[in-house]
């Protein structure tokens, strides 16, 4: 794919941070999706609003002020994790975004608390919104992939990725999910080989 950066003139970005709904759930590591792009909101200085598509969104740009900006929806898919790819579809097809520009941010077992790993298309690895999404869309979107490390001992998986970060691990989650949302802008302003150098540590 050619690198895109900057412009609008193949329509906006959509960026997807995927989580579960509901306050049970903010604190969760399966949830860290939903962290980045809280903090894009916050950057972008709006708020997010319900959408027909069962999801909250919110249009904003990211790159510098004027022409160099590039329009984007972030979204968080109000169904729940497994039912991500329905409420993603629907903003898919409402905004009018083609597959390269859909951005997927979530948490990674088989990667280390914390460091990230940015790619285009592959499999789901066992995660149940990934597994929804590609049934739906495709595999070919950008991932944005956070690491929360596999369980201690042995722990099921879903009760894992179910629980709140650590308290050691919060000491550093706000560094972390700063990091993330940099990558996610520094993916669609620079395009991914150069976020790719920048990011996956």
């Amino acid at each position: 794919m050619a690198e895109v950066n900057g412009g609008d003139a193949s329509g906006p970005w959509l960026v997807v941070g995927l989580g579960n709904p509901g306050a049970e759930y903010a604190g969760n590591r399966h949830n860290v999706g939903f962290m980045v792009t809280d903090l894009l909101a916050s950057r972008m200085g709006g708020k997010f609003k319900t959408h027909k598509a069962r999801a909250r969104v919110l249009e904003g740009r990211v790159g510098a002020p004027g022409v160099s900006s590039t329009r984007v929806v972030l979204a968080e898919p109000m169904s729940f994790m497994n039912l991500s790819g329905g409420p993603v579809t629907a903003l898919r097809d409402f905004y009018k975004v083609p597959l390269e520009r859909i951005v997927v941010v979530h948490d990674e077992l088989d990667i280390d608390y914390g460091v990230l790993r940015l790619k285009r298309g592959g499999g789901d690895n066992g995660h149940n919104g990934l597994r929804s999404l590609s049934k739906s869309l495709g595999r070919e979107y950008f991932r944005v992939r956070f690491g929360v490390g596999r369980p201690p001992g042995r722990m099921p998986v879903a009760d894992y990725v179910l629980k709140d970060f650590s308290s050691a691990e919060r000491k550093e989650l706000d560094y972390f999910v700063d990091r993330a949302a940099d990558a996610v802008e520094s993916l669609i302003v620079d395009g991914l080989e150069r976020a790719q150098s920048t990011y996956n540590s």
